[in-house]
């Protein structure tokens, strides 16, 4: 399945900080905690707290947020449906990344072991 242009650039204008409090309510009612959250995104994009905290005060678009990112280069290991695409069939390329972040939480909020989620060998 495609996704069309006008998809991937309404998810590329979308300001993470609209959606970072949908992410933490989201994992904070399956018992997980902001810290995880925080280590599930610093894994993907390299972000420590500060830069992460730094780049929600500045109401970036999830373009800016990944560009900035240092991608982990296991992040291809994340695969499956969310929101009804396949992860690893998803021709755009920001459009993909912010559906990893989305798995990612997604696999915390459903309670999966960290080292799962962080695809520790």
């Amino acid at each position: 399945m495609t996704d069309t242009s006008h998809h991937d650039e309404r998810i590329a204008k979308m300001s993470f900080a609209s959606v970072y409090p949908h992410y933490v309510t989201k994992v904070e009612k399956k018992g997980r905690t902001i810290e995880e959250l925080h280590e599930v995104i610093e894994w993907l994009t390299g972000y420590d707290k500060k830069q992460l905290q730094a780049l929600i005060d500045k109401k970036v678009t999830f373009e800016e947020f990944f560009q900035k990112a240092a991608l982990n280069p296991n992040a291809p290991l994340i695969t499956g449906v969310i929101c009804g695409y396949r992860i690893e069939d998803i021709e755009n390329r920001l459009t993909q990344q912010v559906r990893y972040l989305d798995k990612l939480v997604d696999e915390l909020a459903k309670g999966r072991k960290m080292e799962k989620i962080l695809r520790v060998a």
